[in-house]
């Protein structure tokens, strides 16, 4: 379907079942992180698996799109062990989450499965983030199920900035009214906010009204500054997991504006991917007697 090759996908539903009967009846994790079957064909939702009578209900096919990444961090201080499903995507995350000290590593087991691809439920073709994706296999588990894939090649990885230098070229003017038409039609929902990994403030800037960080006027102004001030909090801590723009209901292109960040980062400091490890710093969390320094 839509390219993608999903014949694996079946095997690795079932070796997951199995593995996961077994790691809840011997107590290894409290509970599992995976995806069920959605309410409509061709669906799945987030599942929080914690008796074995529902290991059935456990499955992974094309439309397991959302990242499980941060949900365990609504229950960082477990007494147990929390069991999650992570395919590239979600294992990168994970490993911001230890980086940043959001959950210790010992309360989670992770199951990695490899990734070749997600399934977009309402056109049928397969994910952007996908097609965008630069780690199809897990960086992080504690048991892998199921083959290694074939990961995207230099070249496809480098091309994901294609739109970002189609901006640059254009004139500060052309470029301005790019991202106000885009801010425009931003309803400040947060959704982009709440689902991404990177996002683990205790509180957002976004609700400290109070401090007058940001106020609840529906405008460009208001609009760009939610999501530029974002962008900037983000970082180079992006994993690119894209789920940013896919939770998006007006289909803002964010992604656009976390890989500008990226791209400067690589240009200033040299390739770098976030999440890929628990513990290299982050390009902006140091510094090196080398760095490029041309504003100084």
């Amino acid at each position: 379907m839509a390219g993608i090759d999903t014949s694996t996908y079946a095997s690795i539903q079932d070796a997951l079942r199995g593995r996961t009967r077994t790691l809840l009846e011997d107590g290894t994790i409290t509970y599992l992180i995976g995806w069920e079957a959605g309410r409509f064909e061709g669906q799945a939702s987030p599942l929080i698996l914690r008796s074995v009578d529902d290991v059935d209900k456990l499955v992974f096919n094309e439309y397991c799109v959302h990242l499980l990444a941060k949900y365990p961090l609504s229950d960082k201080n477990i007494d147990g062990v929390i069991g999650v499903v992570v395919r590239g995507c979600d294992s990168r995350g994970i490993n911001l989450a230890l980086k940043d000290g959001q959950i210790a590593r010992e309360k989670l087991y992770l199951i990695g499965v490899p990734c070749k691809g997600m399934v977009d439920v309402a056109t049928g073709e397969e994910l952007k983030k996908c097609v965008e994706c630069t780690h199809r296999n897990p960086v992080i588990y504690d048991e892998l199920i199921g083959d290694v894939v074939e990961e995207v090649t230099d070249e496809a990885r480098a091309g994901r900035f294609a739109d970002i230098e189609r901006l640059e070229s254009l004139s500060i003017d052309e470029r301005y009214d790019f991202w106000a038409e885009v801010f425009t039609r931003c309803i400040r929902c947060r959704a982009c906010r709440d689902s991404c990994p990177s996002c683990t403030c205790r509180e957002c800037f976004t609700d400290q009204a109070a401090m007058g960080w940001q106020g609840k006027e529906s405008s460009l102004a208001e609009n760009q500054n939610y999501g530029i001030t974002r962008m900037f909090h983000i970082g180079e801590r992006c994993i690119e997991c894209g789920e940013c723009e896919r939770v998006c209901p007006v289909r803002l292109p964010l992604m656009q504006l976390n890989r500008k960040i990226i791209k400067d980062t690589y240009e200033l400091f040299g390739e770098y991917f976030a999440g890929i490890d628990d513990c290299t710093p982050h390009p902006l969390d140091h510094y090196l007697l080398d760095d490029v320094e041309e504003f100084m």
